[in-house]
Parts: C-alpha cells; sequence; structure tokens
C-alpha cells in the first residue's frame, strides 16, 4: 500500500493539485477558527493581528490545520485502542451454512487490525493557508460582493503577491516540516462590466484575493513569476520538498492511477444510484460502489462502516440513539441512518467509523466509549456498526456538518417506530437495540 495522505482543507483545488500530481488524498476539515488563532499568536507576541507578517499569518495557520487533524487522529487511535467488548462477524453468504456468525474480543482484534495507526510512515498530514497582498495590504476572503468589488477594481493593472504557508506531519513519528511559497500575480486591467460579470459568477467570494487561477478569472491574469501551483494554495513544488525533508520520497505518495482505471465504472454507478450527488464532492479514497455477490450495489470500495451512539438515562438504560437523516441525493435519501460511509483505503473499521461519525456528526472521539461491533461479512464487501455510549461526564452535541445529511440529531428510542430507516438498519434495529441494552446493563456501574 502506499502511504496515505490527508489533506486538512476541504478546498477543491488543492485537491486537484494532488491528484493530477498522482495523490489522491483523504479530506479532513480542520474546522479552525483562523481569528482566534491569528489573535492568540499576536497575544504572545505583544502586538496588534495587523502588526503580524504575512509569513507568519500563513505559517501558523497551516501549522494549526495540520495540527487540528493529527489530533483527530491521534483521538481516534485512543478510543479504537481502548474498545471493549466483542466483534459479532456475521458471514451470510457462506455457501451450505446459512448465516455464520462468530465472536471475537473486540480489544484483541484492534491490537491487530491497527490500520493507519499501524504504519510505519504516515499518513502524511498536509496543512495550507493562503493569503493574498497588494500595495502593503493584506487580502484574505472577502466573504461579500461589497469587499470583493473594492479588491477587484484596485487589483486591474496592477501586480501583487499570493503567500502560502504549508505544513506536512508525519502521524507514525510525529515529526513536522513548514515552508512557505509566493508568487507575483499581474492582472489585466479589466472593464467594469468584466468585474460585475465575474463578480456574478460567485467565483471570487471565497478564494484568498478574490481571485483563482483555474476558473473564470485566469483570463484577467496576464503574467505570474513563482509557482503557479502556489497561486492555486498547495505549491507542490514546496510540499514534495517537506515530505522528503520528513525522509519519504514522493513517489510512495502515489495512488491516484489505480483509482483513475475504475473511475468511468465508479462514476456510471454512481450516477444511476445518486444522481443528485452535488457536483463539488471530492471523490476520495475508498469511495466507489460494489456490485455485491448478494445481488446488491454497495458503497465502499474498501467496506463501509457507522457508529450507533447511544445515550443512556440516570438509569443507565439506553434512551436515545444519535441518527442520521439522510439527504435526498444519496442512496436510500430521505431514510434515518447512523453516521458512517466507507472506509479509506487502509483504515481499520472502528477508524472508519469513528472518522465518519467526526466528519458527519461533531461525535468526536474522545468524548465516547467504544463497547463493541457488528460486521456484516459479505467476502468482497462488508458493514460494520460499531456501537458505543458517551463517556461519563462527556455529552455529545451530534449535528450536521456536511451536506450529506438533513440534519443529525438525538432520536428516543422510542420513536424509532415512527421514522423510516436505511433498509440495513431497519432489517437489524432490533437485535442492535437488544445488544446495546445488555452492554448498557453490563456497564451499568461503571
Amino acid at each position: 500500500m502506499t502511504i496515505p495522505v490527508v489533506l486538512a482543507s476541504q478546498s477543491p483545488s488543492r485537491a486537484r493539485l494532488l491528484e493530477q500530481a498522482g495523490i489522491k488524498p483523504t479530506i479532513r476539515v480542520s474546522h479552525v477558527d483562523e481569528d482566534a488563532v491569528l489573535q492568540r499568536l499576536a497575544d504572545d507576541r505583544g502586538i496588534s493581528v495587523d502588526d503580524l507578517s504575512i509569513e507568519e499569518r500563513v505559517l501558523v495557520l497551516a501549522r494549526a490545520k495540520a495540527k487540528s487533524v493529527a489530533e483527530d487522529y491521534r483521538a481516534t487511535w485512543d478510543a479504537m485502542n481502548g474498545a471493549s467488548g466483542q466483534l459479532t462477524i456475521s458471514r451470510p453468504l457462506e455457501q451450505g451454512q446459512g448465516s455464520v456468525a462468530s465472536r471475537v474480543d473486540l480489544a484483541e482484534y484492534v491490537s491487530v487490525h491497527q490500520g493507519l495507526a499501524g504504519l510505519m510512515h504516515g499518513p502524511v498530514v498536509i496543512g495550507c493557508d493562503s493569503l493574498f497582498t497588494l500595495n502593503d495590504e493584506v487580502y484574505g476572503k472577502p466573504h461579500t460582493a461589497d469587499v470583493a468589488r473594492e479588491r477587484l477594481r484596485a487589483m486591474r493593472g496592477n501586480t501583487g503577491t499570493l503567500w502560502s504557508g504549508h505544513v506536512v506531519i508525519d502521524l507514525s513519528t510525529g515529526e513536522m516540516a513548514h515552508s512557505i511559497s509566493h508568487a507575483q500575480v499581474t492582472f489585466a486591467d479589466f472593464s467594469d462590466d468584466d468585474l460585475e460579470r465575474y463578480l456574478a459568477t460567485g467565483e471570487p467570494l471565497e478564494v484568498a484575493g478574490s481571485f483563482t487561477l483555474e476558473g473564470y478569472g485566469s483570463a484577467f491574469i496576464t503574467s505570474i513569476q513563482g509557482d503557479p501551483s502556489g497561486v492555486m494554495g498547495l505549491s507542490l513544488p514546496t510540499v514534495r520538498a517537506l515530505v522528503e525533508q520528513l525522509g519519504i520520497s514522493w513517489t510512495s505518495l502515489w495512488n491516484a492511477g489505480a483509482e483513475k482505471s475504475e473511475a468511468a465504472a465508479v462514476a456510471e454507478a454512481a450516477a444511476a444510484v445518486t444522481p443528485d450527488i452535488p457536483s463539488d464532492n471530492i471523490s476520495q479514497p475508498g469511495d466507489g460502489w460494489i456490485q455485491c455477490a448478494c445481488g446488491h450495489k454497495h458503497w465502499g470500495q474498501n467496506g463501509a462502516a457507522g457508529i450507533l451512539l447511544a445515550r443512556r438515562d440516570d438509569d443507565g438504560e439506553v434512551s436515545h440513539v444519535a441518527m442520521q437523516h439522510r439527504a435526498a441525493w444519496s442512496a436510500e435519501g430521505g431514510t434515518w441512518g447512523i453516521p458512517g460511509g466507507a472506509l479509506a483505503t487502509g483504515e481499520s473499521i472502528i477508524e472508519g467509523a469513528l472518522r465518519e461519525s467526526l466528519e458527519e456528526a461533531n461525535i468526536h472521539p474522545e468524548d465516547i466509549d467504544v463497547v463493541g461491533a457488528y460486521c456484516e461479512d459479505h467476502g468482497p464487501w462488508s458493514y460494520t456498526t460499531v456501537f458505543a455510549f458517551e463517556k461519563p461526564g462527556h455529552m455529545v452535541e451530534p449535528y450536521a456538518t456536511d451536506d450529506e445529511s438533513e440534519e443529525v440529531c438525538w432520536v428516543s428510542v422510542d420513536d424509532i417506530e415512527d421514522i423510516t430507516l436505511l433498509s440495513y438498519l431497519k432489517n437489524d434495529w432490533a437485535n442492535f437495540l437488544q445488544r446495546v441494552n445488555v452492554i448498557a446493563r453490563e456497564n451499568r456501574g461503571e
């Protein structure tokens, strides 16, 4: 297996740059409060934020994003290594044996199946941040048309500098490398009409400097001095040098070639099942459909997993479950299920379930105890339901954190029969509820 790469950014431009260079990353959004990060740095220096250099700003923000994602992985591994209870593995498709099930100690299983936590190198986490300067003024994302209009008027016919901070972390060792790239960008003297029509596209509102090199604005850039990929938010030569500084060869990160051979078939199958999938969704390692021997298509080239998080009342009885109301464009859209999805390449079943629940539902691994799991194994594909409780003294506040959900919330177990469940959960709900109730009683004295 190649060394996996994790991009601590939801920027489609950065993801595309890596994929075009042979690397298909897993996307992990850091949710860093950038203003708070800059204010803390300024307070530590005894100066105002405006007095921070541009180099300090892009580097501290890139570091904060990479470290936040690295900490999420370490919290996931801590929760995984603290797992208890039993893993039940059901193999309903085994010929001549009916529904075959076996049970193993979950802690022992985890000790053997460490997934990404057991790698000698990686995963490699990449954090980036970009800012644009013109006439000594710093331009971040404008967010509004009025701000973008003012900036674009100042930019036309002038030259500014796009600065990008880069931080790379090898999670297996904790080692970190960082660097800054910059490039001078010269703009054409475009007309007011051009400016207004460009604003109407919406493109300049959520990008540093109010322009992009790969979109509508590219025709109004007359020259670039420096690394063009850095202008798009991630300098490939800079990141390659940082990866090699950590003792990892750049080519050991290449994984996109194998994915591309299946891209057309995966896209066709996905379109047939989820025709309204948002156009800005980024395909990640492990995404794709499997045509299973059971006669159905299943999501997840490496299988899939999710978290069934149960809340207990004061008597220790299960009272609520964190549920996901699935987006209309998704498979079986409009039904209710548990937060989960495709396993990334190299992930263990527990890692994948914990990652998905954090990404989709704000369920942080440090707030829960993994207490068991149930895996339905079809051979080339499997789905694992991981059972968990809130840790004593912790309270999870689930909510929808991406466009895969209409909502995510606590649902009373008494109300489950009043909502439409995802097919697999509907089939197994009675058994799952019985399992978590038994586990709850066994752990009542904790």
